[in-house]
């Protein structure tokens, strides 16, 4: 009955005054005899100056109208409160200026070269509601004939003429005023790298001739009307540099004279030579935007810096060459220079770990006053395996570790022939890092891991969506002290890759990434990121050891001062797709997919890649249906309880494929929904006896987890599932619930008290930091 009663009411023509008419909108049509290129984009060119907007409905109904008319008349009460936190004024026919808006429809036709374009409207009235329809009839589009720049041989019209090359006018074209506005902001970019500061876009006049036939000639002009100023180049005289400038300082103190530059206030905190170098403005040298650009940009990316700006103003100093000079203040506020910081966690993982965490953080922003950052960070936690009460392996674990980090901030390389190690054409500072650090992980009663580590290694971009790492050093030593517990799993023939894999080993490695990342272009709609990594180990000592005639261990094994080293190569890719579904480039609404594949092959040395290097699948950020390092290898899973709770050093693998696909919809502010769709698995590459996998009826099928190219299809795991994110920008809790739907081995099944298995389709909540991909 209360719908019956709201439904009339919520329509809203109820409220419309007597004589008068509902606006509901209007629509262009496009009436044209030939084809428009890009005749969408026109569309919605023509469609965006209509006015006003219509009132607000859904399916026929307009609740926001009933709203307002609760407050009609009313200064305040309830039905005011509702009006304004809820309402809506109708929006009627006589609202609609279609002579204005026909005009505007008009213009747009003009500046998309339909010189010859007519508009015209009709209104569509029913019995309280009207639409006003445009028809906007194009007739034939005009083309470029000719395009003139300047011809005179000033020295501002010598500089707009040398850009011609450049130029986004082509002959053929059609006109188009959007154009026609990007070439004077490309040509008034161009100019102001050469010297231009005081030149503006609106200095350029473009002069069209359309009388010829469906044709127009196009005339370049400076404006006569440009101030001087604007059409001379200027030069940088006195360049100052102040490393700890605040808007209170007013003190005068003489400063540092260093190749050309005036250096305040001391050397104190930052050598000269660190902030010089990363400053490309120069005495003596033409002005250009360009370069002021990239000073900025360069000493920002020191991270030592909270602002950096540089005022530039013309110069007292004369010039005995008569050209016009500007001085520049490069202005720069510190970030404190030592900061220490402590997190307190409680982490609990998808595999039954839960326990307590401290990490402590020092970090020194200029350690050697060239702005080398010195990080320091020490680590201590303790968790418990709480899924299960029996005393497995694993059941408690603990880990201590420091490590250390020196970020220079240039390429401590010699010059190289093929690469300028300054990067003179890269807004952003180079960087190369020295690092070392100690790890050591107990699992209680059975083992303990020691790691330490030392890498040396560079990382640099040359554009903004481009990085690449280099790390020619990356050492690590593996300390292995088994109990006697550990040691007889190890001597278990079913076990045997495990000797390997757990043992006293040096991993001496080398590796390079290069990473393509268009996520920081915030205006596409398609964002594409593309990660590739290859690894190499013990290849330089395989050479050392086989050129002085080395001999092998017990094992079978070369060693490096009585320890085996690991020799293998590793590939791994990434690539993801983020496409936006709305236009608007602050909509969250979007489909991401993931692609990832990783190869580690042994060899030489070694049988299997050590511990460290191998892959597991699973978990939050994985294929979320599954716990982590819950899939694989192959069709492999654990059969008893012991298996179960020890799956954390069965279930990897050398090979891994993982595919994932999520639709991310905006809710409310600060919360998103998403569904999603995961698949993957980890092969071996090598057969392994003891970790036997079964086919779908329990069986045997042979592989035992290695890669088969004709089955690794029907061996993927596969889960759906759906969440929500709280996403707050500077940090996202993600909530995601899901379900497998597929197991490698076929339906997922569960193993019962009495030893058999039954199918099961337990669903699995995730929480998380941050978004998976």
């Amino acid at each position: 009955m209360l719908s019956i009663v709201l439904l009339p009411a919520c329509s809203g023509l109820r409220y419309i005054p007597e004589g008068q008419k509902l606006y509901t909108g209007s629509k262009v049509i496009i009436k044209t005899s030939e084809k428009i290129k890009n005749k969408a984009a026109l569309q919605t060119e023509l469609q965006s100056v209509v006015s006003p907007k219509p009132n607000s409905s859904i399916l026929g109904l307009r609740p926001k109208l009933y709203f307002w008319h609760l407050g009609v008349g009313k200064k305040k009460g309830l039905g005011k409160l509702f009006a304004d936190k809820f309402g809506e004024a109708p929006v009627l026919l006589k609202d609609v200026k279609i002579s204005a808006t026909e005009g505007l429809i008009l213009n747009r036709l003009y500046n998309n070269g339909f010189f010859k374009g007519t508009v015209s409207h009709e209104v569509k009235a029913k019995d309280k509601t009207a639409q006003v329809d445009y028809t906007a009839t194009t007739g034939k589009v005009y083309t470029i004939k000719e395009i003139h720049f300047p011809e005179s041989d000033t020295v501002v019209n010598a500089a707009v003429r040398a850009t011609q090359s450049g130029t986004l006018l082509k002959t053929g074209d059609a006109y188009n005023l959007n154009t026609l506005t990007a070439e004077r902001v490309r040509i008034d970019n161009v100019l102001k790298n050469e010297g231009y500061f005081y030149f503006v876009p609106d200095y350029l006049l473009f002069q069209v001739d359309s009388t010829l036939h469906d044709k127009v000639n196009v005339y370049l002009r400076v404006k006569p009307t440009a101030p001087a100023k604007a059409v001379r180049p200027y030069w940088l005289d006195q360049i100052k540099l102040n490393t700890n400038y605040v808007l209170t300082d007013t003190t005068r103190r003489p400063p540092v004279l260093y190749k050309k530059y005036q250096y305040y206030p001391d050397e104190k905190v930052f050598k000269a030579s660190a902030i010089t170098r990363a400053t490309f403005l120069y005495p003596d040298s033409l002005y250009r935007r360009r370069r002021r650009d990239q000073t900025i940009s360069r000493l920002m990316s020191l991270n030592t810096f909270k602002f950096v700006e540089i005022r530039l103003k013309p110069s007292v100093a004369g010039d005995s060459a008569g050209r016009a000079r500007l001085d520049a203040d490069v202005l720069m506020t510190q970030l404190k220079k030592k900061s220490l910081r402590a997190d307190l966690q409680l982490v609990s993982k998808s595999n039954g770990f839960t326990g307590p965490g401290l990490n402590i953080s020092f970090r020194n922003r200029s350690a050697l006053r060239g702005g080398e950052q010195l990080v320091v960070n020490a680590v201590a936690s303790t968790e418990t395996q709480t899924r299960s009460s029996n005393g497995g392996l694993g059941l408690t674990s603990y880990e201590l570790g420091i490590n250390a980090q020196l970020l220079v901030p240039r390429l401590v390389v010699p010059n190289l022939p093929l690469l300028d190690v300054h990067l003179p054409n890269s807004d952003f500072q180079p960087r190369t890092t020295i690092g070392a650090g100690i790890r050591a992980v107990t699992r209680a009663n059975y083992f303990t891991q020691n790691f330490f580590n030392l890498n040396y290694g560079y990382t640099f971009k040359t554009k903004i969506t481009n990085e690449q790492e280099i790390r020619p050093i990356d050492v690590t030593y593996v300390q292995f002290t088994p109990t006697q517990t550990f040691t007889d799993i190890l001597n278990t023939p079913e076990k045997s890759f495990l000797r390997s894999a757990f043992q006293q080993q040096f991993i001496l490695a080398s590796s390079y990434r290069y990473t393509y990342n268009e996520q920081v272009l915030e205006q596409r709609r398609q964002q594409i990121y593309f990660s590739g990594q290859v690894e190499g180990s013990g290849n330089l000592a395989q050479g050392i050891v086989s050129s002085i005639g080395g001999t092998k261990d017990a094992n079978g094994k070369y060693t490096i001062g009585g320890q085996e080293y690991s020799q293998y190569l590793k590939f791994d890719l990434e690539l993801r797709e983020y496409y936006r579904i709305s236009q608007n480039p602050a909509s969250g609404n979007r489909i991401v997919a993931r692609l990832q594949a990783g190869v580690g092959m042994p060899y030489g040395n070694s049988d299997v890649l050590p511990y460290p290097k191998q892959y597991g699948i699973g978990g939050p950020n994985s294929v979320r249906a599954f716990a982590a390092r819950g899939i694989g290898p192959g069709t492999y899973r654990p059969q008893t309880a012991t298996q179960e709770l020890n799956s954390f050093y069965d279930q990897v693998g050398d090979i891994r494929l993982e595919g994932n696909v999520e639709y991310r919809q905006d809710l409310i502010p600060y919360v998103k929904g998403a569904v999603f769709l995961d698949a993957g698995n980890i092969w071996l590459a090598n057969a392994d006896p003891g970790r036997q996998t079964l086919a779908a009826d329990g069986l045997p099928d042979g592989k035992n987890g290695q890669f088969k190219v004709n089955t690794f299809l029907q061996e993927l795991a596969v889960g759906a599932g759906a969440g929500l994110r709280i996403d707050v920008q500077f940090f996202v809790i993600r909530f995601d619930y899901a379900f497998p739907l597929r197991a490698p081995y076929g339906t997922p099944t569960k193993r019962n008290d009495d030893g058999t298995t039954s199918p099961d389709r337990p669903g699995r909540f995730n929480l998380a930091i941050g978004y998976p991909f």
